[in-house]
Order: structure tokens, then sequence, then C-alpha cells
């Protein structure tokens, strides 16, 4: 395997008694994106502050490119980058004056040409002259995405990147990461709590839990681990539905002609078998699979019994 751009040893934060993260390893591959979940508390944004080395770890070593973070600081923060919805920049700086303060922090050759395309790319162009603490909490966060690619950075941490943008504006920045993933091997350490977001963008994830990873996988295969299915059928014939469905003790749900069921998977052609026998006839049915969010509630739930 290629050496991974970001790898985490053991990595351990503590605050007096309580450990915020706990003994955590995990890597990230040359343009991977790497989902990081859990709830509030769960230890993510300690993780990224580590990470960022806005704060030291208590144990654990990181490495960015195969070399210690710890030695070689300098050299790591100039190939990556973050953006989080939960940050601010200068107050009374506009758009423009942000973006060019930055790219010159940043040495950017031909700045104005990197900023005028990233001005583009998130249709920030109308706003360069709108101060900071003029804009929609949707704007600063296309501002703060815009800053955060501004160093053509190798890998980059991004803490709930679409949060408080529309839809239309959301898919375009969803779009966009894939893009720069796709073309120039970015990678990227993905925070959100929009499960479905997270099932489009991330080749990996891992569920973090009081400071622990309690799984690592593909959220495909997290899905799968889950067998049953919600079946949703629209049948006429309420009465003999019902008297099918108690006499089978198939629990259900029943609003007028609608009926939706939690089964096995595999015992879905068997239900479909026996309402045919029955000659039950249904007009509509929809079979809903587990989904990476009723794997994550489910895991949760089982984690804190």
């Amino acid at each position: 395997m290629l050496q991974p751009v970001l790898e985490v040893k053991n990595l351990t934060k503590k605050f007096g008694n309580f450990t915020a993260v706990d003994n955590i390893s995990f890597f990230i591959k040359e343009g991977e994106i790497l989902g990081l979940l859990g709830p509030n508390g769960a230890g993510k944004t300690t993780t990224i502050q580590m990470l960022l080395g806005v704060m030291e770890q208590a144990a654990g070593e990181i490495y960015y490119f195969g070399k210690s973070f710890t030695k070689h600081r300098e050299e790591a923060l100039k190939q990556i980058n973050y953006s989080s919805t939960y940050i601010s920049l200068p107050w009374r700086f506009n758009v423009l004056e942000i973006l060019d303060i930055f790219a010159g922090l940043y040495e950017i050759p031909d700045r104005t040409k990197r900023i005028r395309k990233l001005l583009q790319e998130f249709e920030l162009e109308h706003l360069v002259h709108k101060p900071f603490y003029a804009l929609s909490a949707g704007e600063k966060t296309r501002l703060l995405i815009t800053k955060a690619f501004l160093n053509y950075p190798k890998i980059i941490l991004l803490d709930e990147p679409t949060a408080s943008l529309d839809p239309e504006i959301a898919v375009k920045v969803r779009e966009f990461l894939k893009k720069e993933k796709q073309e120039y091997k970015v990678s990227m350490l993905f925070t959100s709590h929009n499960m479905s977001e997270v099932e489009e963008m991330c080749d990996r994830v891992i569920i973090l839990h009081h400071g622990r990873i309690i799984d690592e996988n593909t959220p495909e295969n997290l899905a799968k681990t889950i067998s049953e299915c919600q079946v949703e059928l629209v049948i006429s014939d309420t009465k003999r539905a019902i008297a099918f469905l108690e006499e089978k003790e198939l629990p259900y749900e029943n609003n007028r002609s609608h009926f939706k069921l939690t089964i096995d998977e595999k015992n879905i052609t068997d239900l479909l078998m026996l309402l045919a026998q029955e000659k039950i006839n249904y007009q509509e049915i929809s079979i809903n699979k587990p989904e990476l969010e009723d794997y994550f509630i489910k895991r949760l739930e089982e984690a804190n019994q």
C-alpha cells in the first residue's frame, strides 16, 4: 500500500481526569475521503484540533506524508488546510481582503488568478466588497471553504462543510469536492451530521463514541449489517390485509390503505408470495433498505447500553 497522506497512531487527549480522545488510530490514503462520525461530545473536534496542531496530544503520534507532525509541523501545514462552519474570519474585512490576506500568508503564486477561480467556483463574485459580519450563514460557509482551498491543499479537514447552505449550493460544493478528489487526488477528513451526504461523499467512515473508535468500514458495508427493511404497501382490501398480518403475527403500521412492515430482507419474497396465495392484491409497493443513518443510530444505541 502507498504511504498514507495522514496516519494517526494511538492518539489520546485528556482534560484532567476526562479522556476526550482515547487511543485512536486511523489513516487516510491519497485521494480518499474519510468520514469522521459520532454524536456531539464523541471527540471529533478535539481530534481535528490535534491534527491541526492547535491542541497538543497527551499521547500518540500524527504523521503527514510519512513524516512526524511534531518534527515537521511547518512543512506539513503548508500542504493541509481546514474549514469549519464554527470558526470566524476577520469581522470587518470584506471577502476580497480576507482571501488576499490568506493567499499572501500561504504564499500563493499568482494569487489574483487563484482567488478569482475560487470565487467563481463558490459563486461569491458578487460579494467581494461585502464585510464578513454582513454575510449570511451560508455565505460565510462558502467563504470558509474558499479560503481552505487557496493553498492547493493535499489534505483538507472539513468540519460540517455544507452546514447552513441551501440545497442547490450544497450540491455544488459536494461536486467541487468530488472534482478536487478526482482530478487532484486531494484527501479529505469529513465530518457531517447529514448521513446521506456522508454516504455520497465518503469512501470509508470511522465512528467515534466517548473518544474511542467503535467501527470502521465503507458506508455501504456498515448499512448492510442491518438485515431489516421497511416494506410499504398500498392495499385497498384493508380488512383482509389486517386479518392476514395478524394471523401471521407480523407487526405492522396501518393508515387507511397504507401498510408499513419491518421485515428481514430475506423474508420479503415469502411475504409477497403469501399475499398472492391469499389473493390480497397491492396497488403499490416500496422497499426501503437500511442506510448508514439506520446503522449509526442502532450502533450508538448498542454502545450506550
